[in-house]
């Protein structure tokens, strides 16, 4: 019986993981093609997508390496842009830190914001469930997400300028993070956070390298922590 639950939860995980393939696609494929005119041959494309895994530090990294911004600088500012990971970490732990060294090591890897955003807001639904049926769960967001970002990354690079600049799939970076962090906002001090993140990000647009973006993070942090110091009722929805 718990066999069964388990696969019920992998299955309810793909069928809740699957709707992100709108968007994963696109971008994926974005970042093959952009990765390519950036200069990387499509071995290196696949390389940078399997090793890191990581879209919106991808995308920052190729971006700012393809206008001749320090080496430096790209790896800080891919960096900062992945620190979001480690709060993803630190909130996964209490549902799956009793997992086995090498569920945990895979749980790691495969940790993107579809996979995250998808699994926490389930753990949150479903208190009752096993360790076994939470990975279960997240495994199964990964299995649409995960394989076809690969899949498009390599059809992104091998077409390259072959793709029309009318088809405008840069539209998938900006609607991706909109459909994740919408459901998320549900405290003052999130919302707070958001809101001071990207006022602070169009104040700062002027700075070279997108180092406004860090200043957002940063900016966007510290107000979040703030309040909830401050008043501790801001972590009521």
């Amino acid at each position: 019986m718990a066999t069964e639950t388990t696969k019920s939860a992998y299955w309810q995980g793909v069928r809740d993981g699957a709707p992100f393939l709108l968007v994963v696609c696109p971008f994926a494929l974005l970042f093959g093609v952009v990765a390519t005119e950036a200069g990387l041959d499509v071995v290196e494309t696949m390389a940078f997508s399997v090793l890191v895994i990581a879209g919106a530090a991808q995308f920052t990294a190729v971006e700012l390496l393809k206008n001749d911004a320090p080496t430096v600088i790209a790896l800080v500012s891919a960096l900062t842009v992945n620190l979001r990971m480690a709060m993803y970490s630190a909130s996964l732990t209490p549902h799956l830190g009793a997992a086995t060294l090498w569920q945990r090591a895979l749980v790691a890897y495969f940790t993107v914001d579809q996979t995250y955003a998808c699994s926490v807001l389930a753990y949150d639904r479903n208190p009752d469930w096993s360790v076994a049926q939470k990975l279960g769960y997240f495994f199964g967001t990964v299995t649409p997400i995960c394989p076809l970002w690969y899949v498009f990354t390599l059809v992104g690079a091998l077409a390259g300028n072959a793709i029309p600049d009318g088809l405008a799939l840069d539209f998938a970076v900006p609607i991706t993070f909109l459909a994740l962090i919408g459901p998320m906002l549900r405290t003052r001090a999130h919302m707070a956070a958001a809101f001071v993140s990207v006022v602070t990000a169009l104040v700062f647009a002027f700075l070279p390298y997108n180092l406004g973006l860090l200043v957002a993070a940063l900016a966007g942090m510290m107000t979040g922590a703030e309040i909830e110091r401050r008043d501790p009722e801001s972590l009521l929805p």
